[in-house]
């Protein structure tokens, strides 16, 4: 079963190293979002009222923008069987 969740973006973290800083990596923190105007956030709301996700983004071509939402989208994995 999939599950559709919606989250915004609420905070970008650059963290610098290396010879003059020259490499980065960002780490995104990212909130479930309720806008009680918002027929679509209030059915998300119902389903995850409450939420938190962190992730540590090092493609420079990959970039989520503070404020923005976005939907996530979690689908199980068919994981092989143990031996």
């Amino acid at each position: 079963m999939a599950v559709r969740a919606k989250f915004r973006c609420n905070t970008e973290t650059v963290r610098r190293w290396g010879p003059a800083e020259s490499q980065a990596a960002r780490s995104y923190e990212f909130l479930a979002v309720y806008d009680p105007d918002l027929p679509e956030d209030q059915r998300y709301a119902k389903a995850s009222p409450s939420g938190n996700l962190t992730i540590q983004v090092d493609n420079p071509n990959v970039t989520f923008t503070p404020g923005a939402s976005y939907y996530l989208d979690f689908t199980p994995v068919d994981e092989p069987a143990s031996a």
